[in-house]
C-alpha cells in the first residue's frame, strides 16, 4: 500500500493521542488493519501505533485502498473549511455587516450549527468578526480621510453613533486621535534589568501596549510618533513589578491588562497563542489551523511577529514544524531561556 508521510508524523502521533481538534484538516489518520481513515480529534479507540500511517488527505488516503470513518466523518472537515471560507468572503466584501441567517445560508448549515463551527474554527463569533472588520476598515478611513465624518461612512457605518461607540471600545482613544497618529494619547514607559536583559514595559491608561528587550526610549516614540510619550514614574511602579515577575516566570499565569490592537486575524491569533499552555509548543500551521485558516502559514507567522507584549502573549512558544525553534524577535537564545523555563524544548 503506497503512501506518502506527512512531513512531521510524530507530532501528528502526539496530536492524535491528544485528540486535538486543531489537527483536524491538518491530515487524517489511515489505520491499516481496519481500512478506515480518520480525523486526528476521532474519538474512536487508538489504535496501535505501528498500524498508522499519515495522509496529507481523505483524497490521498482513498486513493491507498482506505474508506472514510463513519463515525469522525472526516471529509466533512474539507466541508466545513470551504463553508467557513465562503462566510469569510462574505463577511470581508459585505458593506454592512450580514445577518446570521445570511451567513448560515452561505454556508450552508443550519444558523445554529453555523455559529458553534465558526466560532470553534476562529475563536470569535461572526459578529465579532465582523466589528473587528469594520474597526479595521475604520482606523483606515481615518488615516485617509481628511473628515472624521467622511471616515464614518467609508468604513460602513450608517451613522455617528454606532462609530463612535465602536470606536471608544475598540481604539481606547477618540476617532479623531487615532487618525492623527496616536495625537492625545499619553503612553507611559519604564525599564528593568531582567534576567533575560533590559525591558521595558510601555502603557497606556487601558493597559501594557509594549513589551520589549534592548529597546530606547527613542525607538518607543518613533513606534507611537504622535503620542504624549513621557517617563512612568512611581505611577507605573506597581506594574513594572509585577511585569518583570512574569518575564521571570512565564510558566504563570498573569493578569496583567493590556492593550493590544491588530487585524482580525492578528488578534485570532493573539488569542490562540496565549491558550498555549507552558511547557508546550505549537507549530506555525498548528496556530493557522486553530484559527480556521490551516493554509494561511506565512500568515500566522507573520501575526505571531507582530506581537507588540513579548512574553505576556507567549509568541515564543511557536516553533517551526520540524522542532527546530524558528525566529524570534529578541534572539533565540531568550526564546530557548523562556522555553527551558517552562519545561519545553526545540532544538
Amino acid at each position: 500500500m503506497a503512501t506518502q508521510t506527512i512531513l512531521d508524523p510524530e507530532h501528528a502521533w502526539t496530536a492524535v493521542l491528544a485528540r486535538d481538534r486543531r489537527a483536524d484538516g491538518r491530515f487524517v489518520t489511515g489505520v491499516l488493519t481496519t481500512g478506515i481513515y480518520c480525523r486526528p480529534s476521532c474519538a474512536a479507540r487508538h489504535p496501535r501505533r505501528e498500524n498508522v500511517r499519515f495522509f496529507a488527505s481523505g483524497a490521498e488516503a482513498a486513493a491507498a485502498g482506505l474508506r472514510p470513518c463513519l463515525r469522525c466523518r472526516p471529509d466533512e472537515v474539507t466541508r466545513e473549511a470551504a463553508a467557513l471560507d465562503r462566510a469569510i468572503r462574505l463577511l470581508d466584501s459585505a458593506e454592512s455587516p450580514p445577518s446570521l441567517d445570511d451567513l448560515a445560508a452561505a454556508a450552508g448549515y443550519s444558523p445554529f450549527h453555523f455559529h458553534r463551527l465558526f466560532k470553534r474554527a476562529t475563536g470569535v463569533t461572526p459578529a465579532a468578526y465582523a466589528r473587528a472588520r469594520r474597526a479595521r476598515a475604520m482606523t483606515e478611513s481615518l488615516a485617509s480621510e481628511s473628515r472624521v465624518t467622511d471616515a464614518i461612512y467609508e468604513a460602513g457605518y450608517s451613522g455617528p453613533g454606532r462609530f463612535y461607540a465602536d470606536a471608544k471600545e475598540r481604539l481606547g482613544m477618540t476617532p479623531s486621535a487615532w487618525r492623527d497618529g496616536g495625537r492625545g494619547e499619553t503612553i507611559r514607559w519604564a525599564s528593568a534589568e531582567t534576567s533575560l536583559g533590559r525591558m521595558l514595559v510601555a502603557a497606556t491608561d487601558r493597559g501594557i501596549c509594549r513589551l520589549s528587550f534592548d529597546e530606547s526610549e527613542a525607538e518607543l516614540r518613533r513606534r507611537f510618533p504622535n503620542a504624549a510619550v513621557v517617563p512612568g514614574g512611581e505611577a507605573m511602579a506597581d506594574l513594572l513589578a509585577r511585569t518583570v515577575a512574569a518575564v521571570e516566570a512565564p510558566e504563570r499565569p498573569h493578569d496583567l491588562p493590556l492593550d493590544v490592537r491588530g487585524t482580525a486575524f492578528q488578534e485570532a491569533v493573539w488569542r490562540e497563542l496565549r491558550r498555549i499552555p507552558p511547557g508546550e509548543t505549537r507549530s506555525y500551521a498548528q496556530i493557522a489551523s486553530a484559527v480556521g485558516r490551516p493554509s494561511a502559514v506565512r500568515a500566522a507567522g507573520s501575526a505571531n511577529g507582530a506581537n507588540h507584549v513579548a512574553v505576556l502573549i507567549p509568541c515564543h512558544r511557536v516553533i517551526r514544524g520540524d522542532g527546530s525553534m524558528g525566529g524570534y524577535a529578541y534572539g533565540l537564545e531568550r526564546k530557548g531561556k523562556l522555553l527551558a523555563r517552562e519545561g519545553s524544548a526545540a532544538r
